[in-house]
C-alpha cells in the first residue's frame, strides 16, 4: 500500500508531508482493501486545498477534496469526507441478507 503525497505551488515542509502521510495511514488501517492513497497538497491566493483520492480494490476510487483558511484542517476535513465515502461503500457491499438468515434460522428453532 503506498500513500503518496503531492504539493502544487507551494514547497510541503516535512512536518506536513508526515501529518498527511498520518491521516492517510489512518484510512489505510481502518479499510484494508485500499490499494493506494494520494494526498494533494495546493495554495490558491488564500485557500490551502487539500485533496485525497484513494484507490481500492474492485476499480472502486474516491476522490474528495476541501479547502480551509489552513493546510491541516483542509487535510483534516479532505481525510473525514474520505472516510465517510469509504464507510458507506463498506455498508453497501456488506451481506446484509446474512443475518436476516440467521434470525430465521434461529425462528424455526425456537418453533
Amino acid at each position: 500500500m503506498t500513500v503518496e503525497i503531492t504539493a502544487r505551488h507551494m514547497e510541503a515542509t516535512p512536518a506536513l508531508q508526515e501529518y498527511a502521510r498520518r491521516k492517510a495511514d489512518g484510512l489505510k488501517d481502518d479499510y484494508p482493501r485500499v490499494e493506494s492513497i494520494h494526498v494533494i497538497l495546493d495554495v490558491q491566493k488564500h485557500r490551502h486545498i487539500a485533496e485525497v483520492v484513494v484507490q481500492a480494490k474492485h476499480r472502486f476510487r474516491s476522490e474528495a477534496a476541501e479547502s480551509a483558511d489552513n493546510m491541516k484542517a483542509a487535510i483534516d476535513a479532505a481525510v473525514e469526507k474520505t472516510d465517510r465515502q469509504l464507510s458507506r461503500l463498506r455498508d453497501k457491499v456488506q451481506d446484509h441478507k446474512a443475518a436476516m438468515r440467521q434470525t430465521e434460522i434461529e425462528k424455526e428453532r425456537s418453533l
